[in-house]
Parts: structure tokens; sequence; C-alpha cells
């Protein structure tokens, strides 16, 4: 709310006379940003939701860093999601509708609840990783449940939509969770993971969560 009245009000000010307006622009910008509670600064500039396609995406609940996101989120032109790992703990990412909600709409105009997704992770961890777990939720720390619609495509039983050049094998839970399990590979540290797979939403909501769970070996 902060950051959309601040945007109301700098777009206010362009309408001054030009020889005044570069001067009254910098100035009020300046007192705008240092009117806002911190917390508020924090979330505008350190968790930036990042807009692709229908959707956008943040980092907001901390652990880990979101660098670039690209594309559509079609199956030719998927959300690419470039993160950074600084830990081997599990993260959430929040992502959100941007467009209106109109299922199985395919003309590009709605977040229609289908939603290609690739992710290119940099294990800064300085730890290996030996597996990697997804899991969608609709309510953060709730588990997802077969009939909410949310899913990693729970339609096929087959490997078409998951892939990884880290991993090989792969297994999902459908009920009490939606989880995505990759295994038979590793990502050592300094090395850029890759994961690809389509999420599905038969009811879609405007925000739901991807926790992302990189597995270390056990000691």
């Amino acid at each position: 709310m902060h950051a959309e009245a601040t945007s109301t009000v700098l777009t206010r000010l362009r309408s001054f006379a030009p020889g005044a307006k570069g001067t009254a622009f910098a100035l009020l910008a300046a007192l705008l940003l240092c009117s806002l509670p911190a917390s508020a600064q924090d979330e505008e500039f350190e968790h930036p939701r990042w807009p692709a396609g229908a959707y956008s995406f943040s980092d907001e609940l901390g652990g880990f860093r979101i660098t670039s996101v690209t594309g559509l989120g079609t199956r030719e032109d998927p959300i690419v999601i470039a993160e950074e790992f600084t830990s081997a703990s599990p993260v959430t990412m929040v992502i959100r509708t941007i467009k209106p909600i109109r299922a199985f709409d395919f003309s590009g105009n709605y977040a229609n609840g289908f939603l290609h997704v690739r992710l290119e992770i940099l294990n800064n961890s300085r730890l290996a990783w030996i597996e990697f777990e997804f899991e969608l939720q609709e309510i953060l720390h709730e588990p997802s449940l077969f009939g909410d619609g949310l899913s990693f495509d729970q339609r096929r039983t087959d490997a078409r939509t998951i892939s990884s050049d880290s991993f090989s094998q792969f297994s999902r839970d459908f009920e009490p969770y939606d989880r995505l399990l990759l295994r038979d590979g590793k990502v050592d540290p300094g090395e850029i993971a890759t994961f690809g797979f389509l999420i599905t939403d038969f009811t879609p909501k405007s925000q739901f969560y991807l926790v992302q769970d990189p597995r270390i070996p056990s000691t």
C-alpha cells in the first residue's frame, strides 16, 4: 500500500511546470521515501515482487534470494526464476496473480491455473545437496490437499512435465501433501541446479506458496 501511494503522488508530480518539475520531483521523492516505515522500505527494495506472465514471485519470507524472473509461463516460454541459496534449509517463495483469474483461459490475459516453471538455483550453501524437494501450499504452513486442485500436474503419472539436470529420478505425493522429490544426483557448492515442472490449479487462487527444500547427506 505504501508503494502504491508513493507511485500515485510521484505521478502527480510529473504534471508540474518543466522548470520546477525536476527539483520538486527529487525533493518530494526523497521525503516520501524517508516517511515510509523501515519495514515498508525493506519490503519494497530488499524483497521486490518479480512480475512475469500473469504472476509475481517474491523471496519476502527470507532464506534465499531471487535474482531474475523472465517468461510467460507457457510450455513454449516457461517462467524462468534464478535463485541463490546460502543455506541448506527449507525456504518458501510467495506466488501471486497480477492479472485477473479465469481458469482454462489461454489467451494470455488471465491467470488460468497452468504455470510452466523452470528454476535455476545456485548452491551457495557450502554443502552438497543430494536431494531436492518442492511442496505447494495454498495456505502457508498447511498441506495442500488432493481436492484443492493445486499440484505438480497431478493428472499425469509420467515425467513429461518434470525435469532436472542434476537429479535423474523423481517421486510425487498428492495426499496429504503436494510434494515433488528429486533424487539420485548431487549439486556441489557453487553449482547451479535446474528444475522444470508444471504447476496446475484447477480452482486458481490469487496467492499460493512454493516450499523449496535442499537435502544434505545425513551425518
